[in-house]
């Protein structure tokens, strides 16, 4: 704020009150988390099937792969690895997939999802790019097993509104890709395109990104044949206090305090990585136990939303 790159009346408004910064590439980062991941996994190398790398923003040189940068980091097994482009909700349908990947290929017992980046770039104004969240730089890598783990995934719900893209692409031309002729990250451009387009008589798409959000939490709690008051904690993406209640919280009745804005407010937004730093973070806090449900929802541009829902089985002086 010093430094002029976030205005107090902003600040304050937002409730934010710090935001993860750093230098390292997001390969490196994802790397180091799942390293940490797998130090808690009783799996050997020779136990995976397959490594998902979810990413938001660029990861490196063009026409390079760094799923397979982290697969050489990690496992160094050939098995397949994959990129999963789905913004912030990557990670999350990452655990679907490998869900189903275990369910059918029986010689193989685990996945390993990663998912990592970082805004430190001269074409993203993290402060600015947007009103309802700064953007963080970070890491979150998860072991998706048959056999163990802190947490037992009970049910994956998603829905999505394809109408709404337009939304998240604004006035801006598909081609060429924006970074590709140096202009700027500006999410705050496509929502004043819009508002100037109202202003014409051209209405945007209007589906409520929280009504969206109840239908696949209506879907995850019915697979998992829960009620959400037996939801102990939920996990959400990190963004400013008003944004996050209007669009995801109060649609759905949940309070600030059953959620982790404690923890979320001194982050920032880490994309796909933020809701899985965010069960960590309820895990080793010891706000959850044993028998413990665990609501984990994001969103993504598209839109769509999804959640999981997990069961806590242990607590970290277990020994994960």
């Amino acid at each position: 704020m010093r430094s002029g790159w976030y205005d107090a009346e902003t600040r304050e408004t937002s409730g934010l009150e710090s935001v993860a910064i750093s230098d390292m590439a997001a390969p490196d980062m994802a790397v180091l988390a799942a390293r940490a991941a797998l130090g808690r996994s009783p799996h050997t190398p020779e136990d995976f099937g397959a490594l998902m790398h979810s990413a938001a923003y660029h990861q490196g040189p063009d026409g390079w792969s760094s799923q397979h940068y982290i697969l050489q980091n990690t496992l160094r097994q050939p098995i397949t690895a994959l990129e999963i482009r789905q913004g912030c909700q990557g990670m999350l349908s990452g655990v679907a997939m490998a869900a189903h990947r275990l369910a059918y290929e029986p010689d193989k017992s685990a996945v390993l999802i990663t998912g990592a980046d970082n805004y430190s770039t001269p074409l993203v104004d993290r402060w600015r790019t947007s009103r309802l969240s700064i953007l963080g730089d970070g890491a979150a890598a998860v072991v998706v097993s048959r056999v163990g783990g802190f947490a037992r995934l009970l049910s994956v719900g998603t829905h999505s509104a394809p109408g709404m893209e337009a939304l998240h692409r604004g006035g801006e031309p598909l081609f060429p890709p924006a970074v590709t002729v140096g202009r700027e990250m500006d999410y705050e451009a496509r929502v004043k395109f819009w508002m100037d387009e109202w202003a014409k008589g051209n209405v945007p798409p209007m589906e409520h990104p929280g009504e969206v959000l109840q239908q696949a939490l209506d879907k995850g709690l019915k697979d998992a044949g829960l009620h959400l008051d037996d939801i102990a904690r939920v996990c959400h993406p990190s963004a400013a206090r008003g944004a996050l209640r209007d669009q995801f919280l109060d649609p759905l009745g949940i309070d600030l305090e059953r959620g982790i804005w404690e923890h979320t407010k001194r982050v920032g937004h880490i994309a796909s990585a933020d809701v899985f730093i965010g069960l960590e973070y309820v895990w080793r806090s010891r706000l959850v136990g044993p028998g413990d449900k665990v609501l984990i929802f994001t969103g993504s541009p598209g839109f769509e939303a999804g959640c999981a829902i997990v069961e806590i089985i242990s607590s970290p002086e277990d020994g994960a």
